[in-house]
């Protein structure tokens, strides 16, 4: 997307008072809206915020703001949806795991579809990745794609982070295809920016 200006809006806090509470508070939503009106404050014309753990929150800025908003997730939802029946959602964080999980399932609602949704959650992982310990996370969450997602059409990466141990794992050691949100959402972005350009 050469002829496009991308800003970024950080506020780690978001996602760390998530994590200690152990679910999106009211106090976070808020603060997330009002994240994505300083995007638009600041000129942009639309917002992609690439967080799934407050999902909620981008949802519910979607409907307050009269430009486009959001979820990274939202593409990746679909297409896991468009691929199969058995869909696996894994992550290392449950504050992530239960709401990519809610967020396929409303998908498949939405489109009629009746789909299972396996959950598997790495425990230990996000732990070992945040002591420093990369190569303890990457064999979590490895062990979580072969041997925890057996016998699903597709698996759903709940956590953008996660994407780098399928390229390290040995060719067909996961059976089905494995979606990331980063480029799908991306993508998706891109795709309305044109949509307003016309």
């Amino acid at each position: 997307m050469p002829d496009v200006r991308i800003l970024h809006f950080v506020d780690e806090s978001t996602i760390k008072n998530t994590i200690a509470a152990g679910h999106l508070q009211k106090a976070t939503m808020r603060q997330v809206i009002r994240l994505v009106g300083s995007t638009f404050d600041a000129g942009c014309d639309v917002a992609l915020v690439t967080c799934s753990s407050i999902g909620a929150a981008v949802e519910m800025a979607a409907q307050l703001y009269d430009q486009p908003v959001l979820r990274v997730d939202r593409a990746m939802a679909e297409k896991a949806v468009a691929t199969g029946n058995r869909i696996g959602v894994v992550a290392t964080l449950s504050t992530t795991l239960t709401p990519t999980a809610d967020l396929i399932g409303r998908v498949a609602e939405e489109q009629g579809k009746h789909v299972e949704i396996v959950e598997h959650l790495c425990e230990g992982a996000f732990e070992a990745v945040m002591a420093g310990d990369g190569a303890t996370h990457d064999r979590i969450v490895g062990e979580g794609l072969t041997k925890g997602m057996a016998g699903m059409d597709v698996i759903v990466l709940a956590q953008a982070s996660m994407a780098r141990v399928v390229a390290s794992l040995p060719e067909g050691a996961v059976a089905a295809p494995v979606l990331a949100s980063p480029e799908l959402g991306m993508e998706h972005a891109r795709d309305v920016l044109a949509s307003l350009a016309k």
